[in-house]
């Protein structure tokens, strides 16, 4: 599964693989991690260990703490590149995207695992910025290394809660469109309440998204897709995309991950939703 919301912010100290030249600030392998003090970041200037001070929001939440491991490629990517091309989501400021992206259309992804797909997707599509949104840090740290081998000047890496960003940082009608790909999909009955997509969480978008925009979302876990299904179809601020009121065919601009090959050879059955803001 991609980490999509799935996991929190970052606790434990860097484990570092010993392939890679260690850079600044990155202990070399075999070595203790020097200690940090509560709520110190990983990597100078690099993404913020809570930005919103998110622990003390009296909220459910869709995601949730894991311990990670941090290459030492992904952490020079980290300190290098966070300053240019990451932003914490603090909740204190209003984005301006059109600054940010050069005035280019803008895709908010929320959750990308590993950063391969996004990185696919922004180089396919030059003329259009990504907003991708994840807490995982080594995949944040490998999206930027991506993003700097391939030149994509398209993408930006968001680290927090996406409910906050979208709530405080975005301007009505500012997006060109939401991806949500494989989130966590909360198996467990007494755990639904947790899913991202929600009636409450489609009125939040619905004011961010610009009419016509799409809301495309996929998952391989097929009770969540059916309530993704009923959901989308229930919203009045939403249309579906396919013609007979179901599922949409995958679209060639989706890349298939490596957790959605994991999925498909285990005979699990991976299913798109795209609908439009009307």
């Amino acid at each position: 599964m991609s980490d999509l919301l799935n996991p929190g912010p970052d606790v434990a100290p860097a484990d570092v693989a010993p392939t890679d030249a260690p850079g600044p600030g990155v202990p070399t392998a075999g070595s203790p991690a020097p200690r940090r003090a509560k709520g110190e970041p990983r990597f100078p200037g690099g993404p913020a260990a809570d930005p919103a001070g998110s622990h003390h929001e009296r909220r459910i939440r869709s995601f949730q703490p894991r311990r990670s491991r941090v290459t030492t490629g992904q952490g020079d990517a980290l300190e290098r590149l966070w300053p240019q091309w990451g932003l914490d989501i603090d909740g204190l400021r209003v984005l301006d995207l059109d600054e940010m992206f050069g005035g280019l259309p803008v895709v908010l992804e929320i959750g990308f695992g590993m950063g391969e797909a996004t990185a696919r997707m922004a180089e396919a599509d030059p003329d259009t910025g990504i907003l991708a949104v994840d807490v995982h840090t080594p995949g944040q740290g490998n999206l930027l290394r991506l993003a700097e081998q391939n030149g994509l000047s398209n993408i930006r890496v968001a680290n927090g809660d996406a409910i906050i960003l979208l709530r405080a940082m975005l301007t009505p009608d500012s997006l060109a469109g939401l991806r949500v790909y494989f989130p966590d999909p909360w198996p467990k009955s007494r755990h639904h309440k947790r899913r991202l997509i929600q009636p409450e969480f489609l009125d939040l978008a619905a004011t961010r998204l610009a009419p016509g925009a799409v809301l495309h979302c996929a998952t391989d876990w097929e009770p969540y897709a059916g309530q993704m299904l009923d959901v989308l179809a229930a919203h009045p601020q939403f249309r579906n995309t396919a013609a007979d009121g179901g599922y949409a065919p995958r679209p060639a601009f989706r890349p298939v991950t490596r957790f959605e090959g994991q999925g498909l050879e285990k005979g699990h059955a991976v299913h798109d939703l795209l609908f439009l803001r009307r």
